[in-house]
């Protein structure tokens, strides 16, 4: 009888287990097939916006190959995201449909995918500058979902809110009120986007550099000097401040991926852009690197930006300006208005002079013999030269040679309109110079 039981009790046990484990497995597969990215439209996209402090929205194109690479990250990161407290919400618009084109309008799209981040229901609107795959969005959104400035009260706060490999913005004050550190929060919510911030009462607990004297903003980042004060409060003296030191005075264009976000900066920068490219297995890349950076440190706030390349990393760059490896060492100059300086089979001793006559305004200008093939994928353009947030970005050639991006409509007609009223313009400036690209899409 006692052995009945016994077996009865573990037949029920193993049903009760056998069906836990079923409705697990269902719950599971329903949490699966459960879409937590949001879907809006011209039909309930302000609606749903204005509800939210903070709601982060794709741009797509349903034939974008980019949008169909982003969208399981995108999806995983929701996921997550939607179980955070308070819950972050990821949302996505067809901008490609008709009735939503003027959403991607009123938001300046111009590729796919674009991602904004909307905070205040909507009345603010940032780019999302942060990683493409699940994990990377979720720590980006976190940090973004949470205070602009985080505070450092000790040396731990230190470790896990400053990577030394990246800028960071540091504000030092006495006590946190007052009108500069007003404008601080002011700054810091502005850029909060492209750099990470934080403050503190305490300059002795930061990486570099020692006790201040009254509010100052510590900008420490991985080259150059590694920190540099700066104490005018003044939101739009502050930004530039920023901008500019964020800049190193030789930015360098090689395989590492820790470096391209410098890059992108020197190619934001509304400065002539001079780009010394060699093999960094160069015998005398040392004495390049010592001369050229003597070079650009005597230019320094003097209207151009340096950048030295590694001819092995820096294909694209040659075949767009028809340039060729076998020339390097080499030395190239792009300014605002488009015009170019080359100087070919460089030596560390022509550096100084060669900048110097063209400072002087002494040197002719480089004119290119090939033309761009019209093929940009075939020609495999460097997007570190274009402002390609997405795609599809076009830009358009004139007969003049010079490049212009389009950011109008893409219907036929508002493609004919842009190529009429700018086929015959040849003083607007390069795209390399007047908006080069921002982040790395997918």
């Amino acid at each position: 009888m006692a052995s009945r039981v016994c077996v009865g009790f573990l037949v029920l046990v193993s049903s009760i287990l056998l069906l836990l484990l079923l409705l697990s497995v269902s719950v599971y597969a329903d949490e699966g097939e459960h879409e937590h990215v949001l879907t809006l439209d011209h039909s309930n996209f302000s609606d749903t916006v204005t509800k939210h402090d903070f709601i982060v929205v794709e741009f797509y194109a349903p034939w974008c190959g980019h949008c169909k690479k982003l969208a399981p990250e995108y999806e995983k990161a929701a996921l997550v995201l939607s179980r955070h407290d308070p819950p972050v919400i990821l949302a996505k618009v067809d901008a490609s449909d008709e009735p939503n084109r003027e959403l991607a309008k009123k938001f300046e799209i111009q590729g796919f995918p674009t991602i904004k981040i909307l905070r205040n229901g909507g009345k603010s609107a940032q780019e999302y500058n942060g990683p493409r795959e699940a994990d990377g969005i979720v720590a980006y959104l976190k940090k973004q979902a949470g205070p602009a400035s985080a505070e450092i009260k000790s040396a731990e706060d230190v470790s896990s809110l400053i990577d030394e490999t990246r800028i960071f913005v540091v504000g030092v004050f006495p006590k946190f009120s007052g009108e500069e550190f007003e404008k601080f929060k002011v700054l810091a919510e502005k850029l909060r986007s492209d750099y990470d911030f934080g403050h503190t009462s305490n300059a002795k607990l930061l990486p570099h550099g020692g006790s201040v004297n009254g509010p100052t903003i510590r900008l420490l980042k991985p080259f150059d000097e590694l920190f540099i004060d700066f104490q005018d409060f003044d939101v739009d003296a502050l930004e530039k401040f920023i901008v500019e030191a964020s800049v190193p005075i030789v930015t360098v264009y090689d395989k590492d991926p820790s470096n391209h976000p410098f890059v992108n900066t020197f190619f934001n920068t509304p400065n002539a852009k001079a780009m010394l490219f060699l093999n960094f297995s160069e015998e005398h890349l040392d004495a390049f690197k010592s001369k050229y950076k003597d070079v650009a440190t005597a230019y320094k706030g003097k209207g151009i930006s340096f950048l030295l390349g590694d001819s092995e990393a820096s294909q694209n760059v040659f075949q767009y300006f028809g340039l060729k490896e076998d020339q390097t060492p080499l030395i190239f100059i792009q300014k605002k208005s488009g015009q170019k300086y080359l100087k070919t089979n460089l030596k560390p001793g022509h550096i100084a002079t060669w900048l110097k006559e063209y400072m002087d305004g002494s040197l002719k200008p480089f004119v290119r013999s090939e033309p761009i093939p019209d093929d940009a994928t075939a020609n495999d353009l460097p997007t570190e030269a274009f402002d390609v947030q997405g795609f599809p970005t076009i830009y358009f050639r004139s007969a003049s040679g010079n490049l212009l991006k389009y950011d109008g409509g893409r219907t036929k007609e508002d493609i004919i309109e842009f190529i009429q009223n700018n086929r015959d313009k040849s003083t607007q400036p390069s795209p390399v110079e007047s908006s080069p690209v921002k982040k790395d899409e997918l």
